[in-house]
């Protein structure tokens, strides 16, 4: 590849990542005001919760990112059909693990917000959650069915 093109190429990747950024704070700032709604969080309450929330958060997006979205990789690349039995045994073992890590993670956060917010707020958020990422599709795909 030229140099000429490779920096041109790069300086998409790098403007595609700058218009991105922008809309992933809006999308967060969206979420939280979403969810304190949702859970009728008092200031009390926000101030220790958001703390605890964006780090799971965090771990969680860092997890996934870095597991699930190299087995997807590993299966949509064709691996699957060069791999032994051993090999898959080995994969499926290891994606099980992921998985059990994201419920140890959940299980630990909400273990964590018991001190925070009352049971029933707790059971809000995860059908806040839901809510959140329901009202976000149905944008997505009202935005693209009209194109």
């Amino acid at each position: 590849m030229k140099p000429n093109k490779i920096l041109v190429l790069f300086l998409l990747l790098i403007s595609v990542n700058l218009f991105a950024q922008p809309k992933r704070e809006q999308l967060k700032s969206l979420k939280v005001a979403y969810i304190t709604d949702q859970l009728q969080l008092t200031s009390d309450e926000a101030t220790k919760f958001w703390p605890l929330y964006n780090a799971f958060e965090s771990k969680q997006k860092e997890l996934r990112q870095d597991k699930l979205r190299a087995y997807m990789d590993r299966l949509d690349g064709g691996e699957v059909e060069k791999m032994s039995d051993k090999d898959a045994l080995n994969f499926l073992n290891q994606m099980e693990n992921t998985e059990e890590e994201i419920y140890q993670r959940r299980k630990k956060f909400i273990t964590n917000l018991k001190s925070v917010l009352a049971p029933v707020k707790i059971i809000k958020l995860k059908r806040a959650e839901e809510g959140f990422n329901r009202k976000l599709l149905k944008q997505y795909r009202d935005k693209f069915s009209k194109d």
